[in-house]
């Protein structure tokens, strides 16, 4: 790791993950790379997932908790800790997933070392009870806008932002896909998306997570595609069914 050690905001949303909240915040515990801030938003859930993080909080004053005043979704929630961030990048780690203890430390040498903007790194699947599978999703060098069309080819627990050189970047308010609005509201620029392709993260395969719904990208990829990027009928048929034909084929 370079001498050189920004802050880094780390955003989590909640919404009941008392089963795993404590893994997910272990695992930043566990960085080799110790200058970050953990900004977990909670939406309402009606677990015991804030009285959890308060024990980490009253330990670690690098954690944060914010609570919404309703359940607003995940764009809500992951927007609120956007807002909250002082570090000079933003991570983004979900209430499930894990990281592996080098993730930060490689991978803000990989931005600072090469002056990217946006990255990602290649990710594991764990079962929801934590042991692993043998599928591991490994990114593409460089995306840009129009590769990322045909779909999200960006885990959004291994993708971290410069804001200090692309401002803050808030995510589409629509309940899901939101992340995947995110990365073409930044790529739309002219920015690239480049990957550290080693494995730096766990994504944990839960009944609620997207994976395990692969016809509900549907909805929310047409909804992406006609009210966010505002596409015609026919473009957003055109990347909804690219879209669709990569998840089933994957």
């Amino acid at each position: 790791m370079s001498n050189n050690t920004p802050l880094v905001s780390v955003v989590t949303a909640c919404y009941n993950s008392e089963k795993h909240i404590s893994e997910t915040i272990g695992s930043v515990l566990n960085q080799t790379y110790q200058n970050w801030e953990l900004l977990l938003v909670d939406d309402c859930s009606s677990d015991r997932t804030v009285s959890v993080v308060e024990v980490f909080q009253k330990k670690d004053s690098r954690i944060k908790l914010f609570q919404l005043n309703e359940n607003s979704g995940a764009a809500v929630a992951r927007n609120k800790a956007i807002e909250e961030a002082s570090g000079e990048f933003i991570a983004f780690l979900d209430s499930d997933d894990t990281w592996l203890p080098q993730k930060l430390e490689k991978q803000i040498d990989f931005m600072l070392n090469n002056g990217y903007g946006l990255t990602h790194t290649a990710y594991e699947i764990i079962e929801n009870n934590g042991t692993l599978t043998d599928k591991t999703v490994n990114p593409q060098a460089v995306l840009s806008y129009n590769d990322m069309l045909y779909s999200n080819k960006i885990g959004c627990l291994t993708a971290i932002y410069d804001q200090s050189k692309l401002g803050k970047v808030y995510m589409p308010l629509i309940r899901k896909r939101q992340d995947y609005g995110l990365w073409l509201k930044i790529l739309k620029t002219g920015e690239k998306a480049y990957a550290l392709p080693e494995v730096l993260s766990q994504y944990r395969k839960t009944e609620h997570s997207m994976s395990s719904k692969k016809f509900n990208l549907i909805k929310w990829n047409w909804k992406l595609f006609r009210e966010i990027e505002q596409f015609t009928v026919l473009k957003s048929a055109y990347y909804l069914a690219c879209n669709i034909f990569i998840k089933l084929k994957g």
